[in-house]
């Protein structure tokens, strides 16, 4: 509750500041004013408007309506233009003293190609003439996607696999089939052009637990491939930009309530408008929220918040000041793979786990305390699961120097303190039998199972299994700076920057091991040898402290960069881009003695027999520089204004991730930079009924990392290559009253030039085999409908085929479907609406357990579904 009044007071405070100062100016005479409005007379919010020739921009209220104040008497054109939606222009005149209305049509096209983008390129042009693949999504579009995360809207990407099984954040995205270890390895999440932290892919640091949707955002853009490579470090895969709201001269404000059949208490607000008319403007907002999550773990999931926003101060000829900042307090429950049973190829809960519902992540196993190597004791709270706390401040200066050159510059300082807990399934499921025989070298009748909490004997026919709390702590910091000049020398655009970015990463991990009877909410068990005395648990835990790292990953990046934009004709360009690399990456990693310390402090017990220590220990420093040139070249032709075609070649790379250089600290020679070339053919349709993007890519990967770490606290360090070559397809359609958007991705990842030994001597060869979490096919199909002017419904329907868990292809993860579905409602300045996922509770396994390196002695396996069905229910003011 404290933490909910913090935010509210500091909201409070803000509305009131913000109130007063627009209370000081006076509304001028001369004003133009409307209501932009679409074919069927419905008001159009977040449309842009402008005052031709004057250099003036509004953006509609909720209610589609827009003010121009001030306006010196003349003839002017008025503009109107939205995604996806044709450009309205209208001439007006303006007399003293007068105050001119001019409402604005816009007519409906599926998926306007003029619309204008930014991400992955040096200007801003229109998506008829760029030639990369990219997806974008206004604030509206995606409030009617209704996310549950940041992972559940990225879902609607083609070539994007997202898995947003994990909850809120900590999910993994995998782009145009190359495998990882997870997290966001390949793609870049940016917010207003700048890195959310430069390297998304640290260990239990992915990208999207520092990132959270809310009322602030106004556009999302998705780069698929292409220039990303040149705009952004390690993301050949992409770049996805969230873009903020910023203000304009219209105080307007929204706030928005939300509820849930899972215990969720969210509020949302965002409140935007002018310090100083014309001059100064702001922007702010943020989000309280508090549920139990849809797995019931027992204790409150997910409880935090956000306060973000700008300040922007406007110069003549559009240049401009933008400073902003983001305070992000929020903790979040991370799920991991459930055991699982296969009946006849179809999955299903094994007696007392609930597929759908059910966690391995319980208040039973919340508060750790062990011993520890030397004295004192560790604790960890599982209630604070993932806890990022944020802070940033940065800048963005744009100022254009003559009639042909312009400079801009952007920085962003960025502290992140991160304390991470989590439970990991870490062995088993076991019988009890298979439990005696395979872990303790003893029968099934010397032991005993006994639950701590109780001391009743736990039944001979029950499952066990160790269920580990995984202890992180990161300490990160990052400063990235990017300033570029760009010149207009007609017929060609060229812009050439500098990028400087430093980050560091410490981090501490103590890993303990329960064990735990096999069961929703699961409860500690300990475990006696009854012929010898010898008790194998410690108030549930098995293993105290059988792994302890500490280490330190800091980045250092010098690089520059230039794109040009070659206008040949009226319908043919090209795009060059080369950027290089001059990185510096350096650290430390302990040398712990591994399994190797008995604690000697718990008589007769073993659980502190093989404890993990880094204490004692000299440190291994090393450090890797990274010299690499990334390029891309691209022709578009516009063969009318509804389509354009394009062909690209682009070269990237991504430098080794955090665990190979913790692996491979005493010998850095293995290690390479991931190379990725891809070739692309791209094209775009469009009219005022239909449009479809289609892109033909072909990608080869040199030196894909894989770096799992494994159950016994091992990394697979192996290396591979992948060949992929694919279709991703996106098709928007809208006919009256009814609109359908498909999209789908067919492709074939192969690994190449993957084999070698193990570590047990065993040799393996997976040459031609798939990719592993990697699915063939996978599509969305989402068709709506408007049943009246205001109350509309509609239907989400995805489809992945089936993929493997591990690269020997041996455990398939079947293919699934899942539905959702929603209804909104909008009355005056209100929208209604309530929206369901997984309206069929699917068991769609999107991962298996990459921990595990051998079977259970059970029918039963380990695999991490999508979550079960949700319902959610919200009204928004605007005001």
């Amino acid at each position: 509750m404290k933490k909910q009044h913090y935010y509210l007071q500091i909201l409070f405070l803000i509305i009131c500041l913000i109130t007063a100062q627009n209370k000081t100016f006076a509304q001028a005479k001369n004003t133009v004013s409307g209501k932009v409005v679409d074919e069927t007379g419905q008001s159009i919010p977040g449309a842009n408007v402008s005052l031709k020739d004057k250099g003036k921009n509004v953006i509609t209220d909720e209610n589609g309506h827009y003010i121009f104040t001030d306006v010196i008497a003349g003839n002017y054109f008025v503009e109107a233009t939205n995604v996806g939606y044709k450009t309205y222009k209208k001439e007006i005149s303006v007399k003293e003293g007068e105050s001119v209305t001019a409402d604005l049509l816009l007519e409906t096209e599926s998926q306007s190609l003029k619309e204008v983008v930014v991400t992955g390129s040096s200007a801003p042009r229109s998506k008829l003439e760029s030639s990369v693949a990219i997806t974008t999504m206004g604030a509206k579009a995606i409030e009617d996607r209704a996310p549950s995360s940041t992972a559940a809207l990225l879902q609607t990407i083609p070539g994007f696999v997202v898995e947003a099984s994990g909850g809120e954040i900590g999910n993994n995205l995998f782009a145009r089939g190359i495998p990882s270890a997870g997290a966001y390895e390949y793609v870049q999440i940016q917010e207003d052009g700048l890195p959310v932290f430069e390297d998304g892919a640290l260990q239990f640091a992915n990208a999207d637990t520092f990132y959270r949707l809310d009322e602030t955002v106004s556009k999302m853009e998705a780069v698929r491939g292409g220039s990303a490579s040149i705009f952004a470090n390690n993301a050949p895969g992409g770049i996805i930009n969230f873009i903020s709201k910023t203000g304009q001269n219209d105080f307007q404000g929204r706030a928005k309530f939300t509820t849930s059949d899972y215990g969720m208490f969210r509020t949302d607000l965002n409140l935007s408008g002018a310090l100083i008319q014309d001059k100064l403007f702001f922007n702010v907002g943020g989000f309280y929220r508090t549920d139990n999550g849809v797995r019931n773990t027992g204790f409150t999931a997910n409880k935090g918040g956000q306060i973000k926003g700008n300040i922007t101060y406007k110069f003549d000829d559009n240049d401009y000041l933008r400073i902003n900042f983001k305070h992000l307090d929020d903790r979040n429950t991370f799920y991991l793979p459930i055991p699982l049973k296969s009946n006849n190829g179809k999955v299903e809960g094994i007696p007392g786990f609930n597929p759908n519902y059910g966690t391995l992540t319980s208040v039973n196993l919340s508060h750790l305390n062990v011993p520890q190597y030397g004295g004192g004791t560790f604790s960890a709270d599982l209630e604070d699961g993932s806890h990022p706390i944020i802070n940033s401040i940065g800048a963005e200066f744009k100022k254009k120097i003559s009639e042909k050159v312009t400079f801009k510059n952007a920085f962003k300082q960025t502290s992140i303190d991160l304390n991470y807990n989590a439970i990991f399934p870490n062995g088993g499921p076991w019988t009890q039998e298979a439990y005696a025989t395979g872990v303790q070298n003893t029968t099934a009748s010397n032991l005993t199972y006994s639950y701590v909490d109780n001391g009743e004997t736990l039944d001979q026919n029950a499952l066990i299994m160790r269920a580990d709390l995984w202890h992180i702590e990161k300490k990160m910091s990052n400063f990235a700076n990017n300033f570029s000049f760009s010149f207009d020398l007609d017929p060609v655009k060229l812009t050439a920057g500098y990028y400087y970015s430093n980050w560091k990463s410490n981090q501490y991990w103590n890993w303990n091991s329960y064990l735990v009877g096999v069961s929703d909410n699961p409860r500690l068990l300990n475990v006696t040898d009854n012929t010898t005395g010898v008790q194998h648990t410690w108030n549930g835990v098995e293993r105290i402290t059988w792994l302890e790292r500490d280490a330190q990953t800091k980045g250092l990046l010098n690089d520059i960069y230039a794109d040009a934009e070659i206008k040949a004709t009226d319908k043919l360009t090209f795009n060059a881009g080369l950027r290089y690399n001059k990185d510096k990456y350096s650290g430390y990693r302990d040398n712990a003695r591994f399994f190797a310390e008995d604690l000697g402090i718990l008589d007769n017990n073993t659980a502190d027999d093989a404890v993990t220590t880094v204490k004692g220990n000299p440190y291994t420093y090393w450090r890797y520089d990274v010299s690499e040139w990334s390029y891309t070249a691209a022709g578009n032709y516009k063969f009318n204004d509804n389509m354009a075609s394009y062909v690209r070649y682009s070269h990237g790379f991504r430098s080794p991730i955090e665990e190979s250089f913790y692996d491979n600290a005493a010998d850095l020679s293995k290690l390479e930079n991931t190379e990725v070339n891809q070739f692309e053919l791209g094209y775009k349709y469009s009219n005022s009924f239909f449009s479809v993007n289609a892109n033909l890519f072909h990608m080869n990967l040199k030196n894909v990392a894989f770096t799992d770490i494994l159950s016994d606290g091992s990394s697979e360090n192996k290396f591979a290559d992948v060949n992929n070559i694919g279709l991703e397809v996106e098709t928007n359609a809208r006919y009256k009253f009814a609109k359908l958007n498909f999209t789908f991705t067919v492709q074939k990842p192969e690994y190449d030039n993957f084999t070698g030994t193990n570590a047990d001597g065993s040799t393996f060869d997976f040459n031609g085999n798939t990719a592993r979490r990697i699915p063939k096919f996978f599509c969305n199909l989402r068709p709506e409908v408007d049943i009246t002017k205001d109350f509309t419904a509609y239907v989400q329907f995805s489809y992945y085929d089936k993929k493997f868990t591990n690269q020997d292809n041996k455990q398939v993860l079947p293919a699934y479907k899942e539905v959702g579905a929603g209804l909104n409602y909008t009355y005056n300045n209100l929208r209604f609406a309530v929206d369901a996922s997984n309206l069929f509770n699917e068991i769609g396994l999107t991962e298996g357990d990459p921990r595990q390196t051998t079977s259970a002695a059970s029918d039963v396996f380990m695999a991490r579904p999508i979550l079960g069905r949700a319902f959610r229910f919200s009204v928004a003011i605007n005001f």
